[in-house]
């Protein structure tokens, strides 16, 4: 079996478009941080992005794209916590399709964030381009 038949038929722990939202992820986080965006794996000294910096852009796309409907679709791909999207990160090198260097582990993806914390209890729906500022 060639390398990509036995890379296609691995099972995935989580639902595809878990594994496609990191990808949209890094590109965010690269966009946040003024980063080069890179579909390459042969990335520019400097352009490296963390785990936690992956975290936090993945984070803002959720927000973006997912309001508060972010935990219900983390649950449906069967994502609980940071240290989930640091398995799929890790997933995707195995497979090569994503790189790291030699400082990078799947700690870097534990207990970044509490989901609850920033996907409910913080969340807040920006109503000023309704409403206008609130004046008090």
């Amino acid at each position: 079996m060639s390398t990509t038949g036995k890379l296609l038929s691995r099972k995935l722990r989580f639902h595809p478009d878990a594994y496609r939202f990191v990808f949209e992820g890094l590109k965010h986080a690269q966009l946040l941080l003024s980063r080069s965006v890179t579909a390459s794996q042969d990335e520019e000294p400097g352009q490296h992005i963390s785990g936690e910096q992956l975290l936090n852009g993945i984070r803002a796309l959720a927000i973006d794209q997912f309001g508060p409907m972010t935990l219900l679709v983390f649950r449906h791909w069967g994502i609980r916590t940071t240290e989930d999207f640091g398995r799929i990160v890790f997933d995707l090198i195995d497979r090569g399709e994503m790189s790291k260097t030699d400082r990078d582990q799947l700690s870097d993806f534990v207990d970044v964030y509490d989901f609850e914390e920033v996907f409910s209890r913080q969340y807040r729906i920006d109503t000023c381009h309704v409403f206008g500022p609130l004046s008090r």
